[in-house]
């Protein structure tokens, strides 16, 4: 029986990306919480492949609005909503039969935060004696609002490895505990007042131990015959972007040595098979000296891995031939290249450079290289012009990257998050404090976000027509007796490609094969198909 249970609560939302959930934030404070002495097991409610449909949130059913049908075309979005992992009640009792006496739930995303309450709650009821704490970014920047559950008895801002074995000694030492001491601590003081700490922090990286990531469940988290993990070889981001609390937070920018990196990297190909790695940092390669290295010993050491940095990767950092050289020697095959918009006005708001000339730089040099670059982008963020959202498809779509459009939404602790405070934009509920619930309407409305989406979905599915040389349809009209073949997913979209041409109507198959219309912007739509011609001086 472990003296502490780590715990990843299940969640619920339209869709979940496995390789992203690798629950690393735990396995690194688990490792630290070892070395302190303590037993500790990690309960990963996301590692099932377990999910049931649940009905919509009462506070989300105006998505239905937007996501009428399920949709098996390529332009397809969400429908089904669902509860992604184990039951709260499985989780309960798992936590009882632990025994342990400290609990620890992560709750990262805001969008989440009622899942991992619920986890607490369930746990109280299950297993009454233990202590409760949540860590993550939510609890980071919304103490008080977690402290309202009355199951949690603490959080723990900031970097959990520098706080929590502090907190664990403290309760398992002391019948009076001076809870003030531990760093980044939220408790209750006797008058029911809060006492909060400012976020703990790893001063040195390299001085704490390397994740436990025996504790993580690795087949469930293979790709394809190998395992797949992730690696954090930094902490904190040096740039200020205004829609992002990470740059904005009380925790500056660390890097670890590319040694210690290496050494993580070893035992995840050694002991767990690993083929694929994603390096999960705010900004991997912004030192250029210390990227290559890692790059060129990674190829020494570990060729035939296949690396990714899906968080997004700073062109102007990766603007140089030797790098992208040594990244596709490493294992790269893909650059997920972090944008933001090509619009000068919005790249002032968001506090970003403009890195167009990078991009155009590296998509000449990723076709040199053989690798695939998707680039992201923010649209219907406060003030931003949803026209120029679709300037930023197309643009980039003409280039031959795949785009990866993401609604803007305000997270706790960035600028943006405060503008949409003072403005009166912030969303009822904190759930909808995520992309897919396009939670905020004001120069970009709803209805203009689930366009963009859309019509990136089109924009990538017309890249992957002429990748493979194929021609794009000729714009056609749409036949009221239009018959599609529900087992050929790429000439169903073909089909509406060229009605889509004609008359800018977006449209979805059901699984029984009925042919609906999504409901968009038709003003947009039109746009889109104005800038798709060469030509177009857009």
């Amino acid at each position: 029986m472990p003296d502490i249970l780590l715990i990843q609560p299940p969640i619920r939302d339209f869709y979940l990306t496995a390789k992203r959930t690798v629950p690393y934030g735990l396995a690194c404070i688990a490792a630290a919480l070892r070395d302190a002495g303590f037993s500790v097991e990690i309960l990963d409610g996301l590692a099932t492949a377990k999910s049931r449909v649940v009905d919509l949130p009462p506070e989300m059913t105006y998505l239905r609005e937007y996501y009428a049908k399920p949709d098996i075309s390529p332009f397809a979005l969400f429908y089904h909503f669902r509860h992604f992992g184990y039951s709260f009640e499985h989780i309960g009792k798992k936590a009882k039969d632990s025994g342990a006496f400290l609990v620890g739930i992560s709750s990262l995303f805001t969008a989440y935060s009622d899942e991992a309450l619920e986890t607490a709650r369930i746990i109280r009821k299950f297993h009454p004696t233990c202590q409760i704490v949540l860590g993550g970014h939510h609890p980071t920047a919304m103490p008080e609002k977690v402290m309202e559950c009355q199951a949690v008895d603490f959080v723990l801002r900031g970097e959990g490895e520098a706080a929590m074995p502090a907190l664990a000694e403290i309760l398992k030492s002391s019948p009076r505990p001076d809870l003030a001491a531990v760093p980044g601590i939220v408790f209750r003081k006797p008058d029911g007042t809060l006492h909060i700490s400012e976020p703990a922090m790893m001063k040195h990286l390299d001085d704490y131990p390397l994740p436990a990531m025996d504790l993580v469940k690795h087949a469930f988290y293979k790709r394809g015959k190998k395992a797949s993990t992730v690696v954090a070889a930094s902490r904190g981001c040096p740039m200020k972007c205004s829609y992002c609390c990470v740059g904005t937070s009380s925790l500056r920018y660390r890097r670890r040595s590319v040694e210690s990196v290496l050494r993580e990297i070893e035992i995840a190909v050694t002991q767990y098979d690993a083929g694929f790695i994603d390096f999960e940092d705010e900004n991997l390669s912004l030192n250029r000296k210390w990227f290559l290295e890692l790059l060129h010993e990674i190829k020494r050491r570990f060729g035939g891995l296949e690396l990714r940095a899906m968080n997004g990767l700073f062109p102007p950092s990766l603007d140089d031939e030797e790098i992208i050289r040594a990244m596709k020697s490493a294992g790269f095959k893909t650059l997920n290249l972090s944008v933001g918009t090509t619009s000068p006005e919005q790249l002032k708001r968001f506090r970003r450079p403009d890195v167009g000339e990078a991009v155009r730089h590296l998509m000449r040099l990723a076709e040199k290289y053989g690798l695939e670059v998707v680039c992201y982008v923010i649209a219907g963020a406060p003030g931003q012009n949803a026209e120029d959202s679709v300037s930023d498809i197309v643009r980039l779509a003409r280039q031959n990257a795949l785009v990866g459009v993401s609604v803007f939404y305000p997270a706790p602790g960035s600028a943006d998050f405060a503008l949409c405070q003072t403005e009166g934009l912030l969303p009822p509920h904190l759930s909808l404090m995520r992309s897919d619930a396009l939670p905020i309407s004001h120069a970009t409305t709803r209805l203009e976000s689930v366009t963009l989406l859309r019509l990136a979905r089109i924009a990538n599915f017309i890249k992957s027509l002429t990748d493979t040389g194929e021609l794009l349809p000729e714009a056609s009209l749409f036949p009221e007796d239009a018959v599609v073949n529900l087992h050929d997913r790429k000439a169903v979209g073909k089909q509406l490609l060229g009605w889509f041409l004609h008359d800018g109507k977006i449209r979805g198959l059901t699984p029984e094969g009925e042919i609906f219309e999504h409901k968009v912007s038709a003003k947009l739509a039109k746009k889109f198909i104005h800038c798709l011609n060469p030509d177009s001086p857009d």
